[in-house]
């Protein structure tokens, strides 16, 4: 498990460079700059900005100076919101943004999971039809879809839960964005939970241990979950990628002071080093959960660790 382990530690950083050099290339290569919008702003001013930010070098020359800030841990200044840097602005909203998405994952494995093993248990028409039911409508209506149709029934209609904003200390602001996350992701581990679950229920070792004499409750948790189990962890890898980017659509549609405004901002006013910010920081979030991920399925199957 920990050769496992390490080799998936050392591929994270080549990974993480890839991500860093595309999206430089790419944000810096698009067409405007962050200092076209300011009126009234002479050529020789805006050589002086553009001096001042290191944007009058060559590309190579920026892309290289920007590696070795980073290697510092610096992120460099922010273009348009001259009085933080960009560590500070992530560092504002980084923790309700990991809050919120850490939620999400809890509420979806705790729902989806024990909803596909007792779907597999009591197997019949009404609970096929009710799994099916429910996961096609999770997996089908995106999440700027189900936040406005929460935010009107429960918000709106029964006055339980506040639609936007954001309050410190008050948990009740994330319920109704942290379930516009999870429902999704919980509708479709609870299919393919229950899809997994009634293939190892046939396979030859439970009908082994069916013939020992075994309840159907000890066959099902002591024998047949933890193989069940394995597609669903490898499912959670491209799961967390979602709700790493479905965050950016609740945290806007829910008006919450999260990361994914400074993103959004920062791709408009082509604020460079924030927009890289952000990516190196959605991208080093998805890689770790990933890797959790990879650690899950090795130690579900002993096969994965031994090759």
């Amino acid at each position: 498990m920990l050769k496992l382990a390490l080799r998936r530690v050392a591929a994270l950083i080549p990974t993480l460079l890839i991500i860093v050099t595309v999206s430089f290339a790419i944000i810096r290569l698009a067409p405007g700059g962050p200092f076209d919008e300011e009126q009234g702003v002479s050529p020789a001013v805006r050589a002086n900005l553009d001096r001042l930010y290191g944007l009058d070098q060559p590309l190579p020359v920026q892309y290289l100076r920007y590696l070795r800030a980073l290697a510092h841990g610096d992120f460099g200044p922010s273009l348009r919101q001259r009085d933080f840097t960009v560590s500070e602005l992530i560092g504002r909203g980084l923790p309700l943004s990991a809050t919120l998405g850490l939620c999400a994952i809890a509420v979806a494995l705790m729902a989806g999971i024990p909803a596909g093993i007792a779907a597999a248990s009591w197997r019949g028409p009404g609970a096929d039809l009710a799994v099916a039911a429910i996961g096609a409508l999770g997996v089908a209506l995106p999440s700027f879809v189900i936040g406005p149709l929460l935010a009107l029934v429960f918000g709106i209609h029964l006055r339980w839960l506040p639609v936007a904003g954001w309050q410190p200390g008050a948990p009740r602001y994330l319920v109704l964005p942290v379930l516009t996350l999870a429902l999704p992701l919980a509708a479709a581990l609870a299919r393919l939970t229950r899809a997994s679950l009634l293939e190892v229920l046939r396979a030859p070792f439970v009908r082994s241990a069916r013939a020992r004499g075994l309840g159907e409750a000890r066959v099902v948790w002591h024998h047949a979950l933890r193989p069940a189990l394995l597609p669903v962890a490898s499912y959670l890898g491209p799961a967390i990628a979602f709700l790493v980017t479905g965050s950016l659509v609740v945290e806007a549609v829910f008006g919450l002071p999260g990361t994914g405004r400074y993103l959004v901002q920062g791709a408009i006013d082509r604020d460079y080093p924030l927009v890289m910010g952000m990516i190196i920081v959605y991208g080093a979030l998805t890689l770790l959960l990933n890797l959790c991920a990879d650690l899950a399925c090795g130690w579900l199957d002993p096969g994965t660790r031994r090759e």
